[in-house]
């Protein structure tokens, strides 16, 4: 699949909170380092408003920490070289008070924001940024500051290729509708009406087959047990059915329309 990436490229992937980069791009990021690219994960938050189970925490530990660690060890897998936060707070979910709180990304000054991520992508002289979409996926307000400080930052730091990730609506309308009704509710995927998920396929431009490292995808999704449990969706589905959910990882090219479906990032 990739024989034609000849010279080496870096790599940035820019997400809202921990977990985000093993389920949307986990195997993008896998495929990329295994064809001998530097990738470098950037962080907006340290996911601290995240739901957890009761008694996943140890009495004195915060959720920021956890969902850091978690985040570091998932980059080991997805072989990152390099992961930084930019340091703003978890605005929580669309229409809570926290979207308005002192340092909440989803508040943060654009230019801000954009200089801090552009900072990196110049150290890195990266060839590639990935954001996500104008609705941010599913609508959560720090996916949708990503998407906007994405795309600035890219400009401010002259970065060639910038590339939305995404959910295909069909894809999943599809494999919702596919699922037995003997299926618990808690292993049934997420309904794209339900929580607004994804676009249509009409406007998908990069579509990704990772089915060749879904290891690496799925162990990476694990290791963020506060965020992802073992019973969730994410993890309860069998091989066969977590490699027609999860094989291919979609994208909309930013930086132009190719004239054709492209099938890799670089």
């Amino acid at each position: 699949m990739c024989n034609h990436l000849l010279m080496p490229h870096t790599l940035v992937s820019f997400h809202a909170h921990p977990d985000d980069e093993a389920i949307l791009v986990g195997g993008t990021l896998r495929l990329a380092a295994d064809a001998g690219h530097r990738v470098v994960l950037v962080f907006a938050t340290r996911g601290d408003l995240g739901e957890v189970a009761e008694g996943v925490l140890a009495a004195d530990e915060r959720l920021a920490d956890r969902r850091e660690q978690e985040a570091r060890s998932a980059a080991e897998l997805l072989g990152v070289s390099r992961v930084e936060f930019l340091g703003y707070h978890d605005s929580g979910m669309a229409g809570e008070p926290t979207n308005d709180a002192p340092g909440a990304f989803a508040g943060a000054d654009l230019e801000e924001a954009a200089a801090r991520l552009a900072e990196i992508l110049r150290d890195e002289h990266a060839e590639a940024l990935t954001v996500y979409d104008a609705h941010g996926a599913y609508g959560h307000p720090d996916h949708i500051q990503v998407h906007h400080v994405g795309r600035r930052a890219a400009a401010l730091a002259g970065t060639p290729r910038v590339y939305a990730a995404t959910v295909s609506r069909e894809h999943y309308l599809a494999l919702a509708a596919s699922m037995s009704d003997d299926v618990p509710d808690w292993a049934q995927p997420p309904d794209p009406e339900t929580f607004d998920l994804g676009v249509t396929d009409s406007i998908i431009t990069t579509r990704v087959d990772v089915s060749s490292v879904l290891d690496h995808k799925q162990a990476a999704m694990a290791v963020h047990a506060s965020q992802i449990p073992e019973e969730s969706f994410f993890l309860a589905l069998p091989p066969d059915a977590f490699k027609v959910a999860f094989g291919l990882e979609w994208y909309i090219r930013l930086d132009e329309t190719p004239g054709d479906p492209e099938t890799w990032i670089f």
